[in-house]
């Protein structure tokens, strides 16, 4: 049973960036293809970024260019690099695990996180 746990949310304000990491227990992230998704109040869950094993990353139109996901096997952690950050990106931030490698865009999920709350000011 894997267990993530994200932190490094915050309130910041516009312009500003912040690092979230998922931390893994119970088994190798190198195993899984990594998502992280958000969902801001009053609006439907929405997915982010995505990495693969082999590092093939995606992203959404809104942070793309903004966002960088990254994953570090050895830490058993991935993250998610935010800059230039916006009102728009205030959201709990979570992070899931897909043991379905052949899929990189996908809501699928066989773990999730608690998650972690992000705030934008203006």
């Amino acid at each position: 049973q894997v267990q993530l746990v994200e932190s490094g949310g915050a309130l910041v304000q516009a312009g500003g960036s912040l690092r979230l990491s998922c931390a893994a227990s119970g088994g190798p992230l190198s195993l899984y293809t990594m998502r992280w998704f958000r969902r801001a109040p009053g609006k439907e869950r929405a997915l982010v970024a995505a990495i693969d094993w082999i590092r093939s990353t995606r992203y959404a139109e809104s942070v793309k260019g903004r966002f960088t996901i990254s994953r570090d096997n050895a830490r058993n952690t991935v993250y998610l690099q935010m800059n230039s950050l916006k009102p728009e990106d205030t959201a709990v931030y979570y992070c899931a695990a897909d043991s379905n490698r052949q899929r990189l865009w996908s809501d699928d999920y066989d773990y999730w996180g608690q998650g972690t709350q992000v705030t934008v000011s203006s």
